[in-house]
C-alpha cells in the first residue's frame, strides 16, 4: 500500500493534490508543530493583477503549538474577505458556476480549528476532481514519536504502508536506510506543475496557486492535465 502524508493545508496547492491522487491513503499530518508564516494557513489565489494571498487569521496561542491545537480567529471578518475576493476573482471562470455554490459555502461555517477548515477545503478540490483516496489523521494515530525519518517510518508502521511516496523537500533528511530496515519503499514524488488556461493572461501564468485556479478554470478534467505532468511513466 503506498500512503502519502502532508499538513493540512488551507486551500492546497496542486502538489498536495497530486500526492494525494497518486496515494492508496493519505496522512494529515495535523499532529506536527504549526509553521508560523507558513503555508497551513494561507494560499494564493489569481487576480488581474497577479497572485493574491488569502490567510486565515490564528489565535497566537505558544510556538509548541500543533497544527490541531490551532485555532481560528473569527472575530475578524475574514470568510466575508476571502468569499468576496473568490466571486470577484473567479465569478467568470468556465466552471465557476458549477462549483460556486459548494466552493462559498465553506465559508457559511463558523470554524473553530485551522486543521479541519483546512481539511475541508482539501476535500472540496479532491472530490470536484473524482479523487476518492481514503484519509486519516495523525491524531488518531498511536504510536507516532519521534521526528523526521523516525515519525514517517512510525506512521507507515502505523497504516501498514508497504511503500511512501515523499515530496522533494524531504531529500534532505529522509535516511533511506531505515525505511528499507522496517520494509517500506521510499517514492519520490518528482512534481512537474501543468500548465493551462487561466483567466486575467495578461498578468502571466502563474503557478503554485491553489487547486482551486484549476478547478475553476478547466473543470473536473483538470485532473488530467496534472496526471499528464507527471515526468515518471508508469506512475499514476
Amino acid at each position: 500500500m503506498r500512503v502519502a502524508m502532508h499538513q493540512p493545508h488551507y486551500l492546497p496547492w496542486l502538489g498536495l493534490i497530486d500526492k494525494l491522487d497518486r496515494a492508496d491513503l493519505f496522512v494529515y499530518m495535523d499532529h506536527v508543530q504549526y509553521e508560523r508564516k507558513g503555508w497551513q494557513n494561507r494560499n494564493y489565489v489569481k487576480s488581474a493583477d497577479g497572485p493574491v494571498m488569502l490567510t486565515v487569521p490564528v489565535n497566537a496561542g505558544s510556538r509548541d503549538d500543533r497544527i490541531v491545537d490551532k485555532v481560528v480567529n473569527d472575530t475578524r471578518s475574514w470568510r466575508i474577505k476571502h468569499r468576496r475576493s473568490l466571486e470577484q476573482n473567479y465569478r467568470s471562470a468556465p466552471y465557476w458556476e458549477d462549483f460556486a455554490s459548494e466552493l462559498l459555502g465553506i465559508y457559511e461555517t463558523s470554524w473553530k480549528q485551522l486543521s479541519e477548515l483546512a481539511i475541508a477545503t482539501t476535500r472540496f478540490v479532491a472530490e470536484a476532481f473524482g479523487i476518492d483516496t481514503p484519509f486519516v489523521r495523525s491524531t488518531e494515530l498511536d504510536g507516532l514519536a519521534g521526528a523526521k525519518t523516525e515519525l514517517l517510518v512510525a506512521a507507515c508502521r502505523a497504516v501498514g504502508a508497504t511503500t511512501m511516496l515523499s515530496g522533494q523537500g524531504a531529500r534532505d533528511y529522509i535516511e533511506d536506510d531505515r525505511f528499507t530496515a522496517a520494509g517500506i519503499t521510499v517514492e519520490w514524488q518528482d512534481f512537474r506543475h501543468p500548465e493551462y488556461g487561466q483567466l486575467h493572461p495578461r498578468a502571466g501564468f502563474a503557478p503554485r496557486m491553489a487547486a482551486i485556479d484549476l478547478l475553476l478554470n478547466e473543470g473536473p478534467s483538470g485532473i488530467e492535465l496534472l496526471r499528464a505532468a507527471r515526468s515518471s511513466p508508469g506512475r499514476r
